[in-house]
């Protein structure tokens, strides 16, 4: 077991996030933003692309953990923190799953997609023979608002 995620640091990492997040923004996407840290360092860094893309799985973690296992040369991701401005979705939670991320950091919780603490809770279950260890709402008010303004502007 290692030690819990210092909210200094959450929000040091969830700033870079947020930086993926607008550029998402400024492309037409949907504002999420997603950093791979691995000893410390970004591995890697994803914001949303599935308009640009056609893709419905370019999502920003899906994206940072892509590219941080093709930089390792390694499909598995041991000792990492994926930092992601929107709670994940079930196909995000899943991938985490598999490539053994260590540590999640979300800000905003997604009411309608969520799948780590608002609806499924997929990471919870006993089943699983991986555990990632989640710490939520950081910077969740600068998370949220972004993605707020940005559908209200769609409207």
């Amino acid at each position: 077991m290692h030690a819990p995620m210092n909210r200094t640091t959450a929000e040091l990492w969830m700033r870079e996030a947020l930086k993926e997040a607008r550029k998402a923004q400024k492309e037409g996407e949907v504002p999420v933003g997603a950093v791979l840290v691995i000893d410390g360092k970004i591995a890697a860094r994803g914001h949303n692309h599935c308009v640009r893309s056609h893709d419905p799985t370019a999502h920003a973690e899906i994206l940072a953990m892509r590219r941080g296992s093709h930089r390792l040369r390694n499909y598995r991701l041991p000792g990492s923190l994926l930092v992601v401005t929107l709670e994940p979705c079930v196909m995000c939670a899943g991938a985490m799953i598999h490539a053994r991320v260590d540590d999640l950091v979300y800000g905003a919780s997604d009411p309608k997609a969520g799948a780590i603490q608002s609806h499924l809770r997929i990471l919870d279950a006993p089943h699983l023979n991986h555990k990632v260890d989640v710490v939520s709402g950081i910077l969740d008010g600068e998370c949220g608002s972004l993605l707020r303004d940005f559908f209200e502007a769609r409207r």
